[in-house]
């Protein structure tokens, strides 16, 4: 019982997706599925490289002093 899945474990998830998609849908199940996972990466890669950048300096600009009127 250490172990999550065993082989065993599997090969009955296996059947019971054959059974319940078919044969047909699987492999069109992966590709939708490896395209969302890619998706889901290359978002979190984008956001960790955000994290990661530098943030510019503002430059505070302070106005002259008004010049008495005489």
């Amino acid at each position: 019982m250490g172990e999550l899945f065993t082989p065993t474990h599997l090969i009955v998830l296996a059947v019971v997706a054959v059974v319940l998609f078919g044969g047909k849908k699987l492999p069109e199940l992966g590709k939708g599925l490896g395209e969302g996972l890619r998706g889901f990466k290359d978002g979190m890669k984008g956001v960790t490289e955000d994290t990661n950048k530098p943030t510019e300096t503002t430059h505070a600009v302070t106005p002259k002093p008004e010049e008495s009127v005489k």
